[in-house]
This record gives C-alpha cells, sequence and structure tokens, in this order.
C-alpha cells in the first residue's frame, strides 16, 4: 500500500469512491489531495485502495 503514496488513486469507502493523489495512510486515516481540496478518511471506513486507472 505504501508503494501508492504520492500516485493517483482510487479509495473506495462503504458509500463513496474517491480518486486523488494519496498523500499518506496513517494508523487511524487515509490522506488525499483531490481537484476540490483535502480529503480525510477514517481507515476503519476504507474498504479499497487501488491505483486509478
Amino acid at each position: 500500500m505504501q508503494e501508492l503514496i504520492g500516485k493517483e488513486v482510487e479509495v473506495r469507502s462503504a458509500d463513496m469512491t474517491y480518486k486523488g493523489v494519496l498523500v499518506e495512510i496513517g494508523e487511524k486515516e487515509v490522506y488525499l489531495i483531490t481537484d476540490n481540496g483535502w480529503i480525510v478518511l477514517p481507515v476503519e471506513g476504507v474498504a479499497e485502495i487501488k491505483a486509478a486507472e
């Protein structure tokens, strides 16, 4: 998962998919920067992180 830091990713949570650059995966939160600004998601709510297609 750490190999995706700094790259464009898709992060899928229970109800939504976010696209942006993965900045950090912390113990409790995942940080993305998107065209609309920062997105901070709780780790327990993240179902999948994968490289953007």
